[in-house]
């Protein structure tokens, strides 16, 4: 087991822990540094830094959905301030763009399917800081319509066609230097359920990223091989990027053990994650 994971997502977005329930499992593991990077939120790491000791080295982390002339692609951001102007008026923003688009599937199921959620659910739904597909397939459940989160996805939400609101990628890369942080291009060959990016395109979206001013490469992911992994940290050491690596944890709605950072199950030294060193975390 390795001892370092920089993808962690709690209930602030599409995790089924809690902030304080991924505490307690990455000191059980134990996990000597973590980072919890919820998606376009920072409010599951901003919990943490306020309940945790200093000496559990979490780091202040968050995921952003961008996009690229070269794809689509996620941006990880690592060790800025959570109270930076840049940060907040980013999230702000997101935050706003979220709720429009739990509006539009809202609406969607109304007309579309007659579902109408009770009041006390909405409430809790719209009390989310980064509410998505996953929370609304859990009503879903709740109400009867579907066995499981992946059934309700697919039956009542993927039929929706919504315009692509995803940033340019420049604009979270710029937000997160500006607050002092480090930005990683998250799981660059393709995230869960993805098609693997190769050859070219791999580099032609990783050369749109240089240009923003990308910092580091998730080189280390739970659903690559060994292989894949040497393969991103050689390309990372080639233009002079950082090292990261994280499961990307979502609890129950993804079947990744916290800790796992590659599909072979092998373990990481956490020297060849050099984003602690460039955060100060290792020496």
């Amino acid at each position: 087991m390795t001892t370092v994971d920089l993808h962690l997502h709690s209930t602030a977005s599409d995790g089924t822990d809690s902030s304080t329930e991924l505490l307690a499992k990455a000191r059980a593991l134990p996990l000597a540094v973590f980072a919890v990077t919820d998606h376009d939120t920072i409010d599951g790491a901003a919990q943490l830094l306020q309940t945790a000791p200093q000496n559990d080295n979490l780091i202040c982390g968050a995921e952003f959905s961008c996009k690229t002339e070269a794809g689509k692609c996620h941006i990880l951001g690592y060790g800025f301030a959570p109270d930076a102007p840049s940060m907040i008026q980013l999230t702000g923003y997101l935050r706003k763009m979220r709720r429009q688009k739990l509006e539009k599937r809202l609406l969607y199921l109304k007309e579309t399917y007659g579902i109408v959620f009770a009041d006390a659910q909405l409430q809790l739904l719209y009390a989310l800081p980064s509410a998505g597909k996953p929370h609304i397939a859990r009503l879903l459940i709740q109400n009867g319509y579907a066995q499981t989160v992946s059934e309700a996805i697919q039956t009542y939400l993927t039929g929706q066609r919504l315009p692509d609101e995803r940033i340019d990628a420049l604009r979270a890369i710029e937000a997160i230097r500006a607050g002092g942080g480090i930005a990683v291009w998250a799981h660059p060959l393709g995230g869960e359920g993805e098609r693997l990016l190769t050859g070219d395109a791999f580099h032609v979206r990783l050369e749109a990223l240089l240009q923003r001013g990308i910092q580091g490469l998730e080189c280390f992911y739970s659903r690559y091989t060994m292989a894949q992994c040497a393969y991103l940290e050689q390309t990372a050491q080639e233009k002079g990027l950082c090292v990261s690596g994280g499961s990307d944890y979502h609890g129950s709605n993804k079947n990744i053990p916290m800790g796992q950072l590659n599909a072979d199950s092998q373990p990481v030294a956490p020297e060849r994650i050099t984003l602690l060193q460039v955060l100060g975390v290792l020496k």
